[in-house]
């Protein structure tokens, strides 16, 4: 058992990870504001290995408190993608870079602090070739640039490791829609149809649930994977758009769509991914992109897109 700090864990990703932290026998402390008016922890509440502090990570005074007795960090607060990160570009450098690099510095030396980045930081990739984590870092976004940034702080740090995380989707208590493929099912579910840009340009995918087993796995494997960064995605779906389009036809053949053929998408993210790395110490993904996209139907039968998403 560990104690263990969560900022941000009532996001999306934290508000997967927390319940199971604490179905391992973990105390999780979680910090948050709850930017979002999001109530996804409140079925952790009844346990007492549970302790919620609201508020910023900004906040000096606060972190501070918050970091007492910890042995685990898992600096989750962020303003996440591209369009949150250009609506408040502040907020962007401040929380994604400046509050990380403010933890590290008030955090002792023997606390452990597991990173969560973004592969995006690879920018237009290199072609053919797959990106592995000692690739050329390119980031083409103020998001990519202050994750790449707050890694390389946490790396210098010691006593650290970090995580590239793939694009995430499926369902979380903390719901975001705007995410890729969970935007393009819910046009799939709602709009049957999806005018799609630049469709050649790839990604890597990654399910909210991995995402959350790889916080676990690196608790458990704390010491081979200091000091280290971790491309983690699922090995199987290195996708175009269209290419996702197509899987998502598979489950919703009614689902319509086609390349644009003149416009750009802003988010110019075009690469191809290695996850051998993560993959040779054990970690394993348990779902699947199918599974992803059968799960989102389900959900999109409860919620509407109005209330959800970053941006």
């Amino acid at each position: 058992m560990a104690k263990i700090l969560v900022t941000g864990g009532a996001g999306y990703i934290g508000s997967v990870l927390v319940p199971l932290l604490l179905r391992e026998g973990h105390e999780v402390t979680v910090l948050d504001n709850f930017l979002y008016r999001q109530a996804s922890l409140v079925d952790c509440c009844a346990n007492p290995a549970f302790r919620i502090l609201r508020g910023d990570c900004r906040d000096e005074a606060l972190v501070r408190r918050a970091l007492d007795g910890q042995e685990f960090v898992l600096p989750l607060a962020a303003i996440v993608g591209f369009p949150a990160c250009d609506n408040d570009k502040t907020a962007a450098q401040t929380v994604n870079q400046n509050a990380v690099e403010m933890l590290l510095r008030l955090k002792s030396p023997e606390q452990k602090v597991i990173f969560p980045c973004t592969n995006s930081g690879y920018g237009l990739g290199q072609g053919q070739t797959y990106c592995t984590e000692t690739s050329p870092i390119n980031p083409i976004t103020l998001y990519g640039r202050t994750k790449m940034a707050a890694e390389a702080a946490v790396l210098a740090s010691g006593n650290a490791a970090a995580f590239r995380f793939a694009t995430l989707f499926g369902a979380s208590p903390r719901m975001r829609t705007d995410l890729l493929v969970n935007d393009f099912v819910y046009r799939a579910v709602f709009d049957r149809t999806l005018v799609v840009f630049e469709g050649t340009f790839m990604r890597n995918y990654l399910h909210v649930r991995d995402a959350a087993n790889a916080f676990l796995f690196a608790i458990n494997h704390f010491d081979e994977m200091k000091g280290q960064t971790f491309n983690c995605g699922l090995s199987d779906a290195n996708l175009s758009k269209l290419e996702l389009c197509e899987k998502i036809k598979e489950h919703i053949p009614s689902f319509v769509y086609l390349q644009a053929p003149v416009g750009e998408d802003p988010d110019k993210r075009n690469y191809l991914i290695s996850n051998e790395k993560i993959e040779r110490l054990g970690y394993r993904t348990q779902y699947s992109l199918d599974f992803g996209i059968e799960e989102l139907i389900k959900v999109y039968a409860i919620l509407k897109k109005s209330s959800y998403g970053n941006a």
